[in-house]
């Protein structure tokens, strides 16, 4: 079988019966069932949720983004084999544990195919919340530009590159464009702070004030338990970005929950133990990737400057990446994803096929 075959890089044309238009992210899509069908399955398969849920599956793809662009392998490889099976199987694993350590509950419900995700509706907070335990990557090249305040918080002078820092860094930013907020930029992905925050909840679609001190302890929670885990493996996690969103229980109350993904090698940056004690970085996540990009073509600027967009969108479609590359990413999402999990994956032979075959037989979602 070809090896473009066992990738899933189109994910928005499956079947699965809906009213509404299908949403396609950079990864994932998402089908919202009919108000009938999602009626159906809570009671089928007894979910934790009011009759009244709308619930939505979610597809994840192979596809592989950096940079904001969506990037191509030669011979149609189009993307990278294991990618999103590696991703779900680790965020299935960390909102597992989550939910075990009494933290907070998931917007997952049921996982009919590695590939794939049963969701309930949930109300997003948008704020990206990003956790910080080393100074690297973006937050360090702004720090060698004489930058010190990140999110209100102050970094003290001398920090070297790749240093852990004094404590963990909680330093959000906004989820999308948000209009109408005093202070706060109207642009996606820009930093907050705390201030802002609590300045405009309702703008950043918290419910309460102390839903932000909630927040923020999930994340740290969160946070620990997933360094604490990687540590036993010598790993180290280095930061990562965690999302949440209100979902209703079975009350009718609204209750903060995580949602999207969570500890995986493309919302996180994971470092091997062993080669970080010899003074190494080996990265076991998708920032090796980003390095190569950047090391790769003449001119990294076009990758880094959020003013050269167009230019970096026609760098990301006019360069096919060489085959070795793209297994070079599916080695490292795979590698790490089972030793998380602690079990081997599975690649599968046609999941198109496989995904359409257990929606329509076990679950009556495909006519």
């Amino acid at each position: 079988m070809n090896l473009a075959d066992k990738v899933l890089v189109v994910n928005d044309n499956l079947p699965i019966r809906t009213e509404k238009p299908v949403h396609s992210g950079k990864v994932r899509s998402v089908y919202w069932l009919t108000d009938s069908d999602s009626a159906r399955l809570i009671s089928e398969k007894g979910y934790d949720v009011p009759a009244d849920t709308p619930l939505a599956i979610m597809v994840i793809s192979d596809r592989i983004s950096a940079f904001d662009c969506i990037w191509r392998g030669e011979d149609g490889l189009n993307g990278v084999p294991g990618k999103g099976m590696a991703l779900n199987a680790i965020s299935n694993h960390w909102f597992t544990l989550f939910k075990e350590k009494g933290l907070a509950d998931s917007h997952i419900l049921d996982i009919p195919h590695p590939l794939v995700w049963i969701v309930q509706k949930a109300r997003p907070v948008m704020i990206e919340a990003i956790a910080r335990q080393y100074i690297t990557g973006s937050m360090w090249r702004s720090y060698t530009q004489g930058e010190r305040n990140f999110c209100g918080i102050t970094l003290p002078e001398g920090l070297n590159k790749d240093q852990k820092l004094p404590e963990l860094l909680i330093t959000p930013s906004t989820k999308g464009i948000l209009t109408g907020l005093e202070g706060v930029p109207e642009a996606d992905d820009v930093n907050v702070s705390r201030a802002d925050i609590l300045r405009h909840l309702k703008g950043f679609h918290f419910n309460h004030e102390q839903d932000v001190d909630l927040y923020e302890k999930l994340l740290t929670e969160g946070f620990d338990v997933i360094s604490e885990a990687l540590a036993k493996q010598n790993e180290i996690f280095v930061d990562t970005k965690f999302e949440f969103g209100y979902v209703k229980d079975t009350q009718g109350n609204d209750k903060l929950i995580y949602m999207d993904e969570v500890g995986t090698p493309d919302s996180s940056r994971i470092w091997e133990g062993n080669a970080f004690s010899q003074g190494k970085v080996i990265e076991q996540s998708k920032e090796g990737f980003r390095q190569w990009l950047l090391n790769h073509f003449p001119e990294p600027d076009i990758l880094l400057n959020k003013n050269r967009m167009p230019e970096r969108l026609a760098l990301a479609a006019d360069n096919l990446l060489p085959q070795e590359i793209m297994m070079m990413i599916s080695d490292t999402y795979i590698g790490i994803a089972e030793k998380i999990i602690g079990k081997r994956l599975s690649i599968s032979l046609n999941p198109k096929q496989e995904i359409i075959d257990v929606l329509r037989d076990e679950y009556r979602l495909i006519d």
